[in-house]
């Protein structure tokens, strides 16, 4: 894909870093400098030091690839094995009797032992990352500080989204989002895979939507909206189907679910484009050169739902998720009042509008994903003109949304975008590369909470956690989008994973620099934030 050198753009503001990350163990400020903060530590003198003949050993062979990662990203020879426990320095262990959530864990470092133990391999996995954090490395010697950690997450869900529709990137890093996911005990990536400017999954009985769908002519540029100025260079890319494998699979080994999304009614131009008889005129259309919401919705033809299960069948296939996100936002009905078909739906069904419509095609998907076993969930347009039965709402527009279906009993994902849209900018505009608008810096991340002000105690228990949103518009690079995620990703892990008495602000400061030489050493590129404390 073309790249531009955002790089210079974020060195000229002083925002990014790769520095080398120093040698030699963190300062004693920074001993326990975990993100997110773990519901109980209980810190011991001493540390633990490897030596000859440390390695890792597990009580269960499902447990040795987490063992084998741990090792790889320790960057050490440490061996691993299946054996006794009384065989190793570094024990990962299944305990039956440890805390019945899934995700819980509980590590114990002393000078002479590292235990690390869960009732489930996903327990194991997320203490692992607990682990890779407290390392540090002195002359070739791994070096875990004493510690008792008791830990389990606040929310069963807690999102990162990419959209890969306005700009597409590269499977190696998908794989590096989803890395960055893991050591922060993310548990969802939520791919937003079809756009008015793009179709980004290879649907094998329907070629065209690749072939057509997944090219723009031109992409705009900048804001030039009036008068429109395009940069003339042909864009696109999709992954194909054994790529979208590849990446659940290893998704997958790191205990993340990847949630598909696939849009509808609305923002379907780039479909529509490859295939207009799915429209309600006959076209043509042109997949979207520039960014913002079109009149052209897909129509509620009976050849459209057989087009549409066809999709989602092949999707299905390819994604073991409960949930297929299905979108539903930014449909205008324009279309549909002009189209006679879908004003004959309207009367036969005795629908009040065109709203009512939208609900009527988002129950039909609904039936439909529901007789294969899977969950829909959209945006918290699905809403109007009443929610389908079993819906998951992702609440973008606020908090009122969410209030709405919680009290009706309906699951909610809170993704509000006053508080959890990556694509805004994070300090003054004048100071950042060109963002699509909005400002949510590092703090305003960090406060936000999950239970909306006032939802009624019986409601809250459906609020399954957050999920931050990038939209990509703007970020035409990896590194742009991971200058715009980062930190703020590690202030939100903390809001879905950590409890709430223990969050706090000025602490969260105190422990992130040692989490950005992390990211440094990782190749990862950041924005600085604007206040940190001063390194003793």
């Amino acid at each position: 894909m073309p790249r531009k050198s955002l790089l210079f753009v974020m060195l000229l503001f002083g925002c990014a870093s790769r520095s080398p990350s120093p040698a030699g163990p963190a300062p004693a400020a920074e001993r326990y400098a975990l993100i997110p903060v773990p519901v109980s530590l209980t810190p011991v003198a001493g540390e633990f030091a490897t030596r000859a003949g440390t390695r890792i050993v597990v009580n269960d062979s499902q447990l040795k690839t987490i063992a084998d990662q741990l090792a790889a990203q320790l960057g050490t020879a440490l061996p691993v094995a299946v054996a006794d426990a009384r065989d190793g320095d570094i024990e990962l262990r299944l305990d039956a009797r440890g805390d019945s959530a899934a995700e819980s864990y509980r590590l114990d470092v002393r000078a002479n032992r590292v235990v690390l133990s869960a009732r489930t391999a996903q327990g194991i996995f997320r203490g692992a990352q607990t682990v890779r954090q407290l390392v540090t490395v002195a002359s070739g010697t791994l070096r875990i500080p004493a510690v008792s950690i008791t830990d389990a997450p606040r929310f069963s869900y807690r999102g990162m989204h990419l959209d890969v529709g306005r700009h597409f990137f590269p499977v190696e890093f998908i794989r590096r989002y989803i890395d960055l996911l893991a050591l922060y005990k993310y548990n969802t990536f939520h791919w937003h895979l079809t756009e008015d400017q793009g179709w980004r999954i290879e649907i094998v009985k329907y070629p065209r939507l690749t072939q057509v769908g997944a090219w723009r002519r031109e992409t705009i540029l900048g804001r030039n909206f009036d008068p429109y100025i395009g940069d003339g260079k042909p864009y696109g890319g999709f992954y194909s189907q054994q790529e979208i494998r590849e990446i659940v699979a290893y998704a997958a080994a790191r205990y993340i679910t990847i949630i598909p999304e696939i849009e509808m009614p609305g923002h379907s131009v780039a479909a529509l484009a490859a295939y207009p008889e799915f429209g309600c005129t006959p076209g043509p259309f042109e997949v979207h050169t520039k960014w913002g919401v079109t009149d052209d919705i897909y129509c509620p033809h009976e050849r459209t739902f057989a087009f549409l299960e066809d999709v989602l069948t092949e999707v299905m296939q390819l994604f073991p998720s409960t949930y297929i996100h299905i979108g539903g936002d930014e449909a205008p009905k324009g279309a549909w009042q002009k189209s006679a078909d879908a004003q004959e739906i309207i009367r036969r069904e005795g629908l009040k509008d065109e709203h009512e419509l939208q609900s009527w095609f988002i129950r039909r998907i609904e039936r439909f994903l529901n007789a294969n076993g899977r969950q829909l969930i959209g945006w918290d347009e699905i809403l109007e003109g009443g929610l389908a039965p079993n819906a998951t709402v992702m609440s973008w527009r606020g908090t009122a949304g969410a209030v709405a279906a919680a009290k009706e009993g309906h699951d909610v994902i809170m993704t509000p975008n006053s508080d959890l849209y990556f694509d805004h900018y994070q300090g003054p505009p004048e100071k950042e590369p060109l963002a699509i608008g909005g400002h949510t810096p590092l703090a305003k991340v960090y406060t936000y909470d999950p239970i909306p002000p006032g939802l009624p105690p019986e409601a809250q228990k459906h609020v399954l956690g957050a999920q931050a949103n990038v939209w990509t518009e703007y970020m035409q690079t990896s590194d742009h989008v991971e200058y715009m995620v980062l930190p703020r990703m590690l202030a939100l892990a903390e809001v879905v994973w950590s409890p709430r008495e223990r969050r706090d602000w000025t602490d969260f400061q105190r422990r992130l620099p040692a989490r950005l030489r992390e990211l440094s050493a990782l190749g990862y590129r950041f924005r600085q934030p604007d206040e940190l404390p001063a390194r003793r």
